[in-house]
């Protein structure tokens, strides 16, 4: 049973699923940073200074200035602004995963042009007629 485990662990699959996983998880930390760092203030800005991290919906019907301050109030928060980052993180994710599945494909080799159809079985049943005729 042990050999079967390190036969199965050893297999190219799981090793290269366990590094795909990684790199998933590193990429992930990297355009989260991106996302909260760049991007959103940049959109923020241009959106009139707004910070989108901010926007919230108090459910006890009161006003904060900021989301931490609902929050520390102890009410229930609808916090959209977070969900509008997450959404803005997931375009970015999927804009880059694009841009790295394309540049794989262009380094994979082509596949080789399929030989040329030999005749079919009735093509060479006919020669056969056709030879024992002559």
């Amino acid at each position: 049973m042990l050999k079967e485990f390190k036969d199965f662990i050893m297999t190219g699959n799981v090793i290269e699923f366990a590094v795909a996983v990684i790199m998933a998880g590193a990429l992930g930390q990297v355009i989260n940073g991106f996302v909260n760092n760049i991007a959103m203030p940049f959109v923020g800005y241009f959106a009139g200074g707004m910070n989108f991290g901010d926007l919230h919906i108090a459910m006890d019907g009161k006003e904060y200035e900021t989301l931490a301050a609902a929050q520390e109030a102890g009410g229930a928060v609808i916090a959209y602004g977070s969900w509008i980052n997450s959404i803005v993180n997931l375009i970015i994710v999927g804009l880059v995963m694009f841009i790295i599945v394309k540049a794989y494909n262009k380094t994979k080799k082509p596949a080789p042009d399929a030989p040329p159809a030999g005749p079919t079985d009735n093509q060479l049943l006919m020669e056969i007629r056709d030879a024992l005729k002559k």
